[in-house]
């Protein structure tokens, strides 16, 4: 099995398309992307980004 990297960051819910904005009722959360910048997740929280990359066989990594 190959671990691939992956990036979480805080997002701001403003800088989200409106569509995604009507179902989310934080100001802030977190996003996963693949190395070359593509949003593949956004979870409620750092701790859930972790987990859910850990439970797809990908190595998290925090960017601020």
């Amino acid at each position: 099995m190959t671990e691939r990297t992956v990036y979480v960051r805080q997002v701001a819910t403003a800088d989200l398309p409106q569509e995604v904005r009507d179902q989310i009722d934080q100001a802030t959360i977190y996003a996963i992307h693949t190395n070359t910048g593509e949003r593949i997740a956004l979870v409620a929280d750092r701790a859930t980004a972790f987990i859910v990359a850990r439970q797809n066989e990908m190595a998290p990594v925090s960017v601020h």
